[in-house]
């Protein structure tokens, strides 16, 4: 069965590949396995160096990947090519702290001798999503790459260009193949990868159900998992938060990736004495931005991904519309070519309603009025999902004892949520598991062995313990 890139602004098929046979499958395994026995030995400096032409090759030609996710995927080519070169920015960090962040730690006990080393465990399947098509495999392949580990990517079948193009990268910076490799496959086939002794570790990004199904596949074969899963963020606006800079905040939130991100602001909880102040002007900030061809660089928001997300979202709309939701702005699909999607804001949202309750993955903001501070952390916590969340508001004191009520893996005050590669990601609840980014993150996929030591000999020092000397 052929995998396609097909253009969600033309809806054209761009470009075929058939899936890659089994005999390749079989050949990258080995060559993973065979690869690792050397990459997992050789220094942090010389993977320093290597990681460090990634970053050169990303920022050198952002714009040519930026273009090629723009028509994959439709995001608008300025954001594709801040996306490409943030992947730059998280190589760079890697590059310069994975020898810091996995170097020995002394610990005091009563032996001669005692610490934690860190070791890497071997071939790191990651299966990634489409809406951020460099970004998503980036943030993973840089701290694996670093700590030792080689990396096999299953990503999405509808961005197989951006798939086979970052393997290319990783070749034209001077990585040995073998140390990162792509496969074009369907979903059906990842248990062949994930059961292979191989493959120690398995990462995913992506949808609930799919972020199931593999982890009880490797659960099945006892292989370590990080999931990063769905996300219905809440975006709470206190009384005294600043109604037109917040609400000029909460359109961005909403829109950014046309709305097709996990941690993008989707249900916006706000005190009921301005809720009608602040669904007017973020009503007027959604307007003004502007739809069209992707590629353009006066447009703010383009089509989604492809048509079947787009009508899944519409049946969400009116199914909540149904159950007695309002529609302040948008509501539907403009005519025309292309997955489009109208900016909408739904208000008098409730429980039942999947405006409130699933996740709404596009252009679509629920307002919810509480009446108090302790009525919107409720209804923040009243989700089946625990990724990010914001606070808004003048009083930062209050905003931090809230934070600590909210049950979700980061929260912002008075910023929208994103991420960051000095600070940790990942979710609680349904969103998953695991961490990725800042020192966390590279340290999901090592072996954290603890070294006893009694002896009148002297131990070895901190860079000779890890094998991997400067």
């Amino acid at each position: 069965m052929p995998i396609q890139s097909i253009n969600p602004y033309t809806n054209k098929v761009v470009r075929s590949f058939e899936e890659d046979s089994d005999e390749k499958i079989e050949n990258v395994l080995e060559l993973a396995g065979s690869t690792f026995d050397f990459w997992k030995d050789t220094t942090f400096a010389h993977r320093r160096d290597l990681m460090q032409q990634v970053a050169a090759e990303l920022t050198k030609n952002a714009g040519e990947y930026g273009r090629l996710m723009t028509e994959e995927m439709g995001k608008p080519l300025k954001d594709a090519i801040a996306e490409v070169k943030k992947c730059a920015s998280a190589c760079v960090f890697y590059a310069e702290n994975a020898a810091h962040f996995l170097a020995d730690e002394e610990v005091v006990t009563e032996a001669t001798s005692s610490y934690i080393s860190y070791h890497p465990l071997g071939a790191v399947l990651a299966v990634m999503p489409w809406n951020f098509p460099f970004w998503q495999v980036f943030r993973f392949a840089a701290p694996a790459l670093m700590a030792g580990n080689v990396a096999i990517l299953k990503h999405a079948s509808s961005v197989p260009q951006c798939a086979l193009a970052i393997e290319r990268i990783f070749l034209k910076a001077g990585f040995p193949q073998g140390v990162f490799q792509t496969l074009l496959i369907g979903p059906e086939r990842i248990e062949r990868i994930i059961s292979d002794d191989s493959v120690q570790a398995v990462t995913l990004t992506g949808s609930e159900g799919a972020g199931s199904k593999v982890a009880q596949l490797a659960g099945k074969h006892i292989k370590k998992t990080v999931m990063e899963l769905g996300g219905s963020d809440p975006f709470i606006v206190l009384s005294d938060a600043g109604i037109e800079s917040t609400a000029q905040a909460a359109a961005k939130a909403r829109m950014i990736n046309t709305g097709q991100s996990c941690i993008a602001a989707k249900r916006f909880i706000v005190l009921q004495s301005v809720a009608p102040a602040f669904t007017e002007a973020m009503k007027k900030y959604m307007l003004r931005m502007k739809m069209g061809n992707p590629m353009s660089e006066e447009v703010d928001y383009g089509p989604m991904a492809r048509e079947d997300l787009a009508d899944e979202l519409l049946e969400q709309v009116r199914r909540s519309v149904e159950l007695g939701a309002k529609i302040a702005l948008g509501g539907d699909r403009p005519a025309g070519p292309g997955a489009f999607f109208h900016p909408t804001i739904l208000t008098d949202v409730r429980p039942g309603m999947p405006a409130y309750d699933e996740e709404m993955f596009g252009p679509v903001a629920s307002i919810i009025a509480v009446r108090d501070e302790n009525d919107a952390v409720e209804v923040a916590n009243d989700n089946r999902y625990g990724l990010g969340a914001s606070i808004w508001t003048q009083d930062i004191r209050k905003a931090q004892q809230l934070a600590r009520r909210i049950q979700s893996g980061a929260v912002f005050i008075n910023e929208i949520v994103k991420s960051d590669p000095r600070m940790p990601f990942g979710g609680v609840k349904k969103s998953g598991y695991g961490r990725e980014l800042s020192h966390f993150g590279i340290r999901e996929f090592v072996n954290i062995q603890s070294v006893w030591v009694n002896g009148t000999q002297k131990a070895l020092p901190n860079a000779t313990r890890s094998g991997k000397a400067e």
